[in-house]
């Protein structure tokens, strides 16, 4: 019988956008910032989380930009697994757009806004951008060949919005390049069973909304010691 597993996928916490700082990749300078205040107390409350997760996750893997990096840090410390840099789970490169911030986008480009105003995807139209195909292709073989590198055991990547929906559209056959936004942290997860994968949870933030969900179980008394 096949085994039944569970592959989470997990968003980055809040970066510090005001920091621009870049990384070299093998497809240009990338955008690099770190977690903000806010991001740290997230990815806090994700950790706590996580440490809940029953079975323990069997691998865990990141994106190896710092902001998914700084998300994975408390909760790979506090349960003391190692966690697998992978660079194939780098979010999408936008070639010139790397070194704009989301405000000289929009003032760049009218036709930008409008398509975020109509719900559309704007994230093709960066020059010198990555193109779908091969960032779905890339994504694909990086959070496939984790499952087949570990294949017992439910699986964590922590990555990146664009990396969530590339892996997750082909799935739900959906053509277009980004179907939906997910939260700082949020926690997405796929039923793995052999071949076939199966949408299981999108956009959970709970450890979020409501934390106490999380918190760790109280000790228990000790017992006294019975009386002779």
């Amino acid at each position: 019988m096949t085994e039944r597993r569970i592959l989470y996928l997990v968003r980055h916490g809040r970066a510090d956008h005001a920091t621009r700082t870049f990384r070299d990749t093998p497809r240009g300078p990338t955008f690099d910032p770190p977690l903000d205040e806010v991001g740290r107390e997230q990815a806090r409350l994700l950790a706590r989380r996580l440490l809940r997760l029953d079975p323990q996750p069997a691998v865990v893997a990141c994106s190896p930009l710092r902001r998914a990096l700084d998300t994975v840090a408390p909760y790979a410390e506090a349960a003391a697994v190692q966690v697998q840099v992978v660079e194939d789970l780098a979010e999408a490169h936008l070639g010139e757009w790397e070194r704009l911030t989301f405000e000289e986008i929009l003032a760049a480009d009218e036709e930008v806004v409008e398509r975020l105003r109509n719900q559309e995807a704007i994230w093709q139209r960066a020059p010198g951008g990555e193109r779908l195909p091969e960032f779905r292709a890339r994504v694909g073989r990086a959070i496939e060949g984790l499952l087949a590198a570990h294949p017992a055991g439910d699986v964590l990547v922590v990555a990146h919005g664009g990396v969530i929906n590339a892996y997750l559209g082909p799935i739900l056959g959906i053509d277009h390049e980004m179907f939906f936004l997910p939260e700082n942290t949020s926690l997405n997860s796929v039923v793995v069973e052999g071949e076939r994968r199966r949408v299981r949870f999108l956009n959970d933030v709970l450890h979020l909304t409501d934390p106490e969900l999380f918190e760790a179980p109280a000790p228990e008394p000790p017992r006294e010691a019975a009386s002779g």
